[in-house]
């Protein structure tokens, strides 16, 4: 979408890059119809992508391949697959929106986690070199975040494609824990909802509504490769790490 007026951001909103997690869809939904009925202003130019239709419609993380861990080059690694061939589909149609630009880049990837967390609303930070934006900062304060976390090493996620190759200030937003179609009550995201009327029309970002946000930075990375693997912490640790510690399937 491109607005008649002069526009100052490019703007890529993303959901759906897991199938099964809802919300974030239903939030772009409701925007998109905003802007398609006259109802809600454009002011910047926008794409929406939605990650994984196949693995929406069966309900499903994924089918094959989990795609969050696709991008940036790593779908050479896999085997071909839907998900390989759609993150590379979606890495041509961001260089392709994003190549021509002269306006400022963003790109929001929005996720719900599959697990509950102690600060349930909160925003993943791809590696970078350089600073952040403070117009994403502000954003994502703005939203009534819970906290932000940043990577320590390159990763392959959406966001830190986006990030790498076109210097687009990106974030992965977990908001929540996932629900199924027609479970979400979007009432819940009445402050990621705002903001994001906000960014796409260009108003001014509603005033922050809750505790002051959280900033951490990642100090080591535990994959699980296998279900066997099982993580133990005395009882004393987990009342000293539990409620400073937002946990995440991508940490």
């Amino acid at each position: 979408m491109t607005p008649q007026r002069h526009y100052r951001q490019a703007i890529v909103l993303s959901a759906g890059i897991h199938g099964n997690e809802i919300a974030p869809i239903e939030l772009l939904n409701q925007l998109v119809s905003e802007l398609l009925a006259g109802v809600r202003p454009l002011a910047v130019r926008l794409l929406v992508v939605l990650g994984t239709p196949a693995a929406m419609r069966a309900g499903k993380r994924y089918i094959h391949n989990d795609m969050n861990r696709l991008f940036a080059d790593p779908h050479c690694d896999f085997s071909h697959s839907e998900e390989t061939l759609r993150a590379q589909q979606l890495e041509q149609e961001v260089k392709r929106f994003f190549d021509p630009e002269a306006a400022e880049r963003f790109h929001y990837d929005l996720h719900t986690a599959i697990r509950g967390s102690c600060l349930p609303r909160f925003a993943l930070l791809p590696f970078q070199t350089r600073p952040y934006s403070g117009k994403m900062l502000a954003w994502l304060d703005a939203a009534d975040l819970d906290a932000l976390v940043m990577h320590n090493a390159p990763c392959s996620t959406f966001s830190y494609f986006s990030s790498k190759y076109f210097n687009a200030a990106s974030c992965t937003l977990e908001l929540g824990k996932a629900q199924p179609f027609g479970r979400n009550d979007l009432s819940q995201f009445a402050a990621i909802n705002h903001a994001l009327q906000a960014m796409v029309s260009d108003e001014f970002l509603p005033g922050r509504s809750v505790s002051e946000i959280r900033v951490f930075r990642v100090a080591q990375s535990l994959i699980k490769r296998s279900e066997e693997v099982k993580l133990y912490l005395s009882d004393d640790e987990c009342g000293r790490l539990l409620p400073n510690v937002a946990f995440s399937p991508e940490l």
